[in-house]
């Protein structure tokens, strides 16, 4: 079923990846192990600006080697460790 409104979630029960994946919302949400939690809205125009400046000089100094660097948002998914 797609989630079309914040409200319409149960913030005690567990939710998975795919869960998420058919959230149709405009709030920002994390789900770590299951929970959502509620992130703080967007930033403001000093952050981004400040941001930007950091995602650049970190950019350009892993140019050319094996690591990226990406701008938020960005969905990161850790593996469950074994």
């Amino acid at each position: 079923m797609m989630i079309t409104n914040i409200n319409q979630l149960d913030f005690s029960k567990k939710y998975t990846y795919a869960d998420y994946m058919t959230w149709r919302f405009k709030e920002r949400v994390e789900l770590i192990k299951g929970r959502i939690f509620r992130m703080s809205p967007a930033p403001n125009l000093n952050h981004q600006r400040i941001s930007g400046e950091i995602y650049l000089e970190l950019g350009s100094f892993l140019r050319g080697k094996s690591c990226q660097v990406f701008h938020a948002p960005f969905d990161v998914r850790l593996p469950i460790p074994s």
